[in-house]
C-alpha cells in the first residue's frame, strides 16, 4: 500500500484575521459598553443615531474599532465570494487578500475624503459629517452579518453561494435601513439640494460600487 501525498490549503492566516478583528469588538465593548448595546440594537431601533450624531461624531476611538473591524470583515466576504467564483490558485490567495483588503481600505478613504471636501465645497461640513456618521454606522454594523457568513464559509459551509448571497441581501437591507432614516432626517437639506444631491447619489454612492465590483 503506497502513500498518497495530498495538499490542503491552510487556513492559519484566516484564523488569525478573524480572531484579530473580534478583539476590536471585544476592545470596543470594554471600552464603551453603554455605547456598544445601543449601538447592538441599531437596526431596530435609532435611539444610537439620536444620542451620538450630535457630539463624537466621526473621530472617536467606537467608531475606529468598529471600522478597523469592518474593513477587515468586508475584505475577508469579498474574498471568500472571489475564492468561490474564480476558484483561484492556493499559492495566489494570500496575495490576492491583500490586494482586496488594500483596495476596499483605499476606496473607503478617498470616498471619506471626497464625501467631507463636499461638505466644505457647499459650506456645510455639519451636515454632511451627520450624514457621514449615520452611513459608517449602518456599514459597521452590517460587518457584523460578514463577520458570521466569514466564519460559516471558512469552517462550516464552505464555497457556498447561497450564504453569500444571503448575506449580500442582509447587508443591502441593514444599509438600507440607513439610507431611509437619512432621506427622512434630512429631508428639507435633500429637497433645497436635490440636483447635488443626486449628483452626489450617483458619483459617491453608486458608481464607486458598480467600479469596484467590476474589477474584482
Amino acid at each position: 500500500m503506497e502513500p498518497i501525498y495530498r495538499t490542503s490549503g491552510t487556513l492559519d492566516w484566516i484564523t488569525i484575521l478573524l480572531f484579530s478583528s473580534l478583539l476590536f469588538i471585544i476592545i470596543a465593548k470594554s471600552l464603551f459598553y453603554t455605547r456598544f448595546l445601543n449601538y447592538i440594537i441599531l437596526p431596530f431601533n435609532n435611539k444610537y443615531i439620536f444620542m451620538y450624531n450630535k457630539k463624537e461624531k466621526l473621530m472617536n476611538w467606537f467608531n475606529v474599532f468598529f471600522t478597523l473591524f469592518q474593513i477587515i470583515n468586508f475584505s475577508l466576504f469579498l474574498y471568500f465570494a472571489w475564492c468561490i467564483t474564480w476558484q483561484p490558485h492556493p499559492e495566489q490567495q494570500l496575495f490576492g487578500y491583500f490586494i482586496i483588503l488594500g483596495t476596499v481600505l483605499l476606496f473607503q478613504i478617498i470616498k471619506f475624503i471626497l464625501q467631507i471636501g463636499n461638505g466644505f465645497i457647499f459650506s456645510n461640513i455639519k451636515i454632511f459629517s451627520e450624514l457621514i456618521f449615520k452611513k459608517i454606522s449602518y456599514l459597521n454594523y452590517s460587518a457584523i452579518l460578514m463577520f458570521i457568513a466569514n466564519i460559516i464559509l471558512c469552517y462550516i459551509l464552505k464555497e457556498s453561494t447561497t450564504v453569500v448571497y444571503i448575506t449580500l441581501i442582509l447587508i443591502l437591507i441593514i444599509n438600507g435601513i440607513g439610507w431611509i432614516t437619512v432621506l427622512k432626517n434630512h429631508q428639507k437639506f435633500i429637497t433645497h439640494n436635490f440636483f447635488y444631491f443626486i449628483l452626489y447619489l450617483c458619483a459617491l454612492e453608486i458608481a464607486p460600487f458598480v467600479i469596484m465590483g467590476s474589477l474584482l
